[in-house]
């Protein structure tokens, strides 16, 4: 299997060269050369099946050239030790839980199985290899902790100061060891044009070995279409035609479980439910991709204003817009409206839900007013008690703090703060 570059697909590279690489040399994401379907027998019977040995079978067509089938089984033990359950909300509507990890976001997933891909190439080599990542919120925590200790692996976070949350910012800033956290004067996206300048800078990588995190990563990426089979799973025999709303920011959530789709997962329809950062939104509506300064909000992990991984979804539709609305829908809501519905939900049944959880709602809500037939699920992408300040201050309650988080709430923070580039560089180049 060869991955090419979304610029110029004569550009290619094997699973393991575009796992270092983190990004093509022409600045292009990676994307498998072919997806090919897997049995009707798979998902038959997929609930007959174990978590683990539902992600082989989806993976293992993607890496199996460069990693052993029995490496690839200790990197999914690994990766895949905590529960990924749908919860039903009320009459088919029901949500994934994403947050039972160590970090308790989503990301847990495809950090922890790049970590352990790293780690496994890594063995022998003599050049360490430095992750360089752009955080709006979950990502730095779920990295910092998924290549915590790892051999031969330094970690370097962005994240933009004052635009995460206060249990976000420890997460990735108090591990110390192999994690250095940057504080970023700025947005997301100064961040995230940080470390894509960094990867073209020949200063750098004539003598440091640079690798991203961020979902722009194949396997970063790739994995998280794990979960939406283990949603499937438990959602089948409901008998219904299944509706996924994802809340989207850099949009490689959504657009590893549109891959799930191209497996074959029987699933009628996602949606990408955004905030105010509406670039996706208004281009289903007119073919217009318009990048924006991106906005602060109450859902900061999907403060984006040019999702990298949009990029990606329309490839899989061969840039057609006409097919690709019957598989996608995208919406966005205020923070108003987040609020909204997280009282309402709250009030109705007793389920308390985080922001991100929240637009999600809205999303599949908006959809199903004109597919009623349909069993919607939208995913919980975090915990509740990441956002605690909104919770607090939209509910009035206080989700009770799980010992993942208090591990790291009494512990120091620690970050450099940097207001440009060259600041970074120099980080790099001297470190």
């Amino acid at each position: 299997m060869k991955f090419y570059s979304l610029n110029n697909q004569n550009i290619q590279a094997s699973f393991k060269e575009a796992v270092i690489a983190g990004i093509a040399p022409d600045k292009g994401l990676y994307f498998p050369e072919s997806i090919t379907p897997l049995s009707a027998d798979f998902f038959e019977n997929i609930e007959k099946l174990s978590n683990h040995e539902i992600a082989f079978q989806a993976i293992h067509q993607f890496v199996s050239e460069d990693i052993a089938d029995n490496a690839l089984k200790e990197i999914i033990a690994n990766t895949l030790d905590f529960d990924f359950p749908v919860v039903e909300i009320k009459e088919n509507v029901a949500t994934l839980e994403l947050f039972h990890g160590p970090t308790m976001a989503f990301k847990d997933v495809g950090a922890r199985f790049m970590a352990n891909c790293l780690g496994y190439f890594s063995q022998g080599e003599k050049q360490d290899v430095t992750v360089l990542v752009a955080t709006s919120g979950d990502t730095g925590g779920a990295v910092a902790n998924g290549f915590l200790g790892v051999d031969g692996v330094k970690v370097v976070i962005l994240y933009p100061s004052g635009k995460v949350s206060e249990i976000q910012e420890k997460q990735l800033t108090t591990l110390g060891q192999n994690i250095e956290a940057m504080e970023v004067n700025g947005v997301f996206d100064d961040c995230q044009r940080m470390v894509k300048t960094a990867f073209l800078d020949t200063e750098i990588t004539d003598h440091k070995k640079l690798t991203s995190a961020n979902s722009i990563n194949v396997a970063r990426w790739l994995p998280q279409l794990f979960y939406f089979l283990f949603a499937y799973k438990q959602a089948k025999s409901k008998g219904k035609k299944i509706v996924f709303s994802v809340p989207s920011g850099n949009f490689g959530n959504i657009c590893a479980g549109m891959v799930a789709q191209k497996l074959g997962m029987p699933v009628k329809h996602f949606v990408a439910s955004t905030n105010v950062n509406d670039v996706v939104p208004k281009f289903m509506r007119n073919g217009l991709y318009e990048p924006m300064s991106s906005i602060a909000t109450i859902s900061n992990a999907m403060d984006v204003g040019d999702p990298s991984n949009f990029v990606r979804i329309r490839h899989l539709y061969k840039d057609d817009l006409k097919t690709l609305l019957q598989h996608l829908s995208s919406y966005s809501f205020s923070d108003e409206s987040t609020r909204t519905t997280m009282k309402e939900v709250h009030s109705k049944t007793g389920y308390v839900l985080d922001p991100h959880g929240a637009v999600g709602y809205l999303g599949l809500k908006e959809y199903q007013k004109s597919h009623s037939d349909t069993y919607g699920i939208f995913l919980e992408t975090a915990h509740p008690v990441k956002f605690l300040d909104v919770v607090e201050q939209t509910l009035g309650v206080s989700p009770e703090i799980p010992p993942q988080i208090m591990k790291v709430m009494d512990k120091e923070k620690k970050s450099h703060i940097i207001s440009s580039y060259q600041e970074l560089k120099q980080y790099l180049i001297t470190d």
